[in-house]
Parts: C-alpha cells; sequence; structure tokens
C-alpha cells in the first residue's frame, strides 16, 4: 500500500462528533480541512497529560519504585496523544486507524516483523563492532526470575515509548501536514524535530542526534511502503529493548538500569558511538542505508 488512503465507505461508517458552533472549524473541505484541528489537538494532549499526570502523582503510594512512576508516565503520555486524535477522527468522519495505528490490526504481522527486523539489525551491528574489537559482549548481569521480570518490564516500557513516539511525529501530526505540504516535506520536517529533541538527552552528540533523524526518516518510508505504523512501532520497541535491556549499551545516550549483559564500547566515538550508544556511529548511517535498500525489496512501491 503506497500511503493511507481511506475510502468514503471507511469515512462513511466512521462515528461522527458534532462540536459546538465556536468550535468548528472554518474549513468545511479541501487539503487544509485536517491541518486546521492540529494545533486544538496539542492543546487537548497537553492539558490531558496535565491532568492524568497530575492525577498519577497524587494516587502513587511515596514509595512507589522509580521505573514503575516512569511506567505509568509512559502511559500518561500514550493516552494523552491518542484520546484527542480519536475525538478528532469523529469530527473528521474518518477511522482513527487513518491515522496510522489501524486497531484492527494491532499486534499483527506488519508489528512483529518490525520486532525481528530491530533486533536482527541491531545485532548485526553489534555484531560487527565487535569483529573490529571494538565492542564486548561481557558477562550475565541478571539471573534467575529477575531476567524474565525485567525483560517483561522494559518491554512493556519501551512499546508505550514506541506508541507515543511514532504516533505524536508520524501519525496524526503526519497525516495533517503532508494533506498540505505532501508525505515528504512533511517527513523532513518531523523527523528533523524528533532529532532536535533526542539531542536534549544526556551523553548526546551531534552525530548522534543525526543517526535519530535518519533513523526516524526510514520510519516514515516504512509508514509509505505499508500503510501503517505498526512496523515502525515494532522495530522502535525491539531497538530500544534490545539496547537497554539485553545488551545494556546506551540508548541515546541513557543507560538504563537492570539490563541482562555487561556489555561495553570501546574504541573511537565516531565509531562506537560512545556515550551515546549505537546510535551515534558513523556505521548506523550505512546500517539504514542497508535496511532501506532491504526494505525497498521487500515492499516495493505500488504500481496504482
Amino acid at each position: 500500500m503506497e500511503g493511507r488512503q481511506v475510502s468514503d465507505a471507511e469515512n462513511e461508517s466512521a462515528p461522527r462528533l458534532r462540536l459546538p458552533a465556536w468550535l468548528r472549524p472554518p474549513i468545511k473541505h479541501g487539503h487544509a480541512y485536517s491541518l486546521q484541528f492540529l494545533p486544538l489537538y496539542f492543546v487537548m494532549a497537553v492539558l490531558l497529560f496535565l491532568v492524568l499526570g497530575s492525577g498519577v502523582e497524587y494516587l502513587l503510594p511515596a514509595r512507589t519504585p522509580r521505573l514503575w512512576g516512569a511506567l505509568l508516565g509512559k502511559l500518561v503520555m500514550v493516552i494523552a496523544v491518542a484520546v484527542p486524535a480519536i475525538a478528532i477522527s469523529r469530527v473528521e468522519h474518518r477511522p482513527f486507524g487513518a491515522y496510522g495505528l489501524p486497531p484492527v490490526t494491532v499486534f499483527g504481522k506488519f508489528f512483529w516483523f518490525g520486532v525481528a527486523w530491530g533486533l536482527a539489525f541491531l545485532s548485526l551491528f553489534l555484531f560487527v563492532l565487535n569483529l573490529l574489537g571494538m565492542f564486548s559482549y561481557g558477562t550475565l548481569a541478571l539471573h534467575g526470575a529477575h531476567v524474565w521480570k525485567l525483560g517483561l518490564f522494559w518491554a512493556g516500557f519501551f512499546l508505550l515509548v514506541a506508541l507515543f513516539e511514532e504516533f505524536i511525529f508520524r501519525g496524526y501530526t503526519q497525516f495533517a501536514i503532508q494533506q498540505v505540504v505532501g508525505f515528504w516535506p512533511t517527513a523532513l520536517l518531523l523527523s528533523a524535530i524528533f532529532a532536535f529533541m533526542h539531542h536534549s538527552n544526556p551523553g548526546e552528540t551531534w552525530l548522534g542526534t543525526l543517526g535519530a533523524g535518519t533513523v526516524a526518516l526510514f520510519f516514515c518510508f516504512t509508514l509509505r511502503r505499508t500503510g501503517n505504523l505498526w512496523f515502525a512501532v515494532g522495530m522502535h520497541a525491539s531497538w530500544d529493548w534490545a539496547q537497554s535491556f539485553l545488551y545494556g549499551v546506551p540508548d541515546s545516550g541513557v543507560v538504563e538500569p537492570g539490563h541482562l549483559l555487561r556489555a561495553s564500547l570501546h574504541g573511537p566515538a565516531w565509531l562506537t558511538g560512545g556515550t551515546v550508544g549505537p546510535e551515534g556511529s558513523v556505521l548506523l548511517l550505512v546500517l539504514i542505508a542497508l535496511m532501506w535498500a532491504v526494505f525497498d525489496r521487500l515492499f516495493p512501491r505500488s504500481q496504482k
């Protein structure tokens, strides 16, 4: 599927919601129809995040472990960006799935293909660094029940991270802006913003920022070819999970506790990524070029 197209039949079947007269958009049809809701979307998302975040912080017991608090925080972020989009989809008379995450294919083949893809290509990348003498797998840092408990925790955590980041940068926002300026100009803009926001992470570098932006563009490419974000969500989640839990290397400058291996990177930072981790290596650009070429062969452009 080339892009996300919504049929008239789907539009007719979508639930309808009427706004009060003072909130009804001045533009009734055309390319700018979806774009005019974008400011309202962000206002609603921020307000919902503040309300839910404050409620969770108030209700959580004082001795709640930090990691569980972080997990609930990510859940609040997902809810905050999804609920306004659901409301707007009803106003626009279109299914929520038009924004990139069709519920009917949740955790379907694209998602699991993305999970396998992220694990495979990150493992390949670290294997090459190991052959070059710049990466050591180390020894086990966890044993027994801690392995599956923390493995499942980080899987859930990074799934929420992937859902939030993919939807906010390549979901509703991508859909709304591309109606006016087109798919790829929108993808370039939002990928640049995505990269810049990663630059604020501790230990991040400009090379790591470039890597994050390039990965974001690859996710846009997979959206264009598959028609939805489930592959990107699966790969995003498994890539982060493998870095932070499985191998224990920095993920965009952040080293998370509770990882399986005591792995280490050693060598020039521009090759290993240094404090940034694999995303800060110049070799990541080569890996993304390889992934792009392989994905292009597996999901050729539609001839329609």
